[in-house]
């Protein structure tokens, strides 16, 4: 019974196994060349200058929300080009339904500003 399991032992030590002497490999080869520019904490494009429970803007939020829900919309294009000669014409009419509410959708927020940095 655990001879069936013996493929995926031995997947996982290869792998452990190869990024060890990759990541050791990358130490011995890489320069050691420290910059006060490299090593300080990248905050978004400018330097820290409160502590870590500061808040955010509001805006950088609604901006999250947006990229990730059209993101999420438009990765549902691809299963459907996939099967598109199966679906036939119905699931091309629903698609593009789909796409028209999401087009709406967008010009709505850019009407509204949502997509603006102040």
């Amino acid at each position: 019974m655990l001879e069936a399991y013996f493929p995926i032992l031995l997947f996982i030590l290869v792998g452990l196994v190869l990024g060890g002497v990759l990541l050791g490999l990358g130490k011995l080869v890489a320069p050691n060349r420290p910059d006060p520019d490299k090593l300080s904490p990248y905050e978004c494009g400018f330097e820290a200058f409160e502590d870590a429970r500061m808040k955010f803007d509001v805006r950088y939020y609604l901006v999250a929300i947006l990229f990730i829900l059209f993101d999420l919309e438009i990765a549902f294009l691809f299963p459907w080009a996939v099967v598109l000669p199966e679906i036939g014409f119905a699931g091309f009419a629903a698609m593009m339904v789909f796409l028209a509410i999401l087009v709406v959708g967008f010009v709505y927020e850019w009407k509204k500003g949502a997509l603006e940095w102040e």
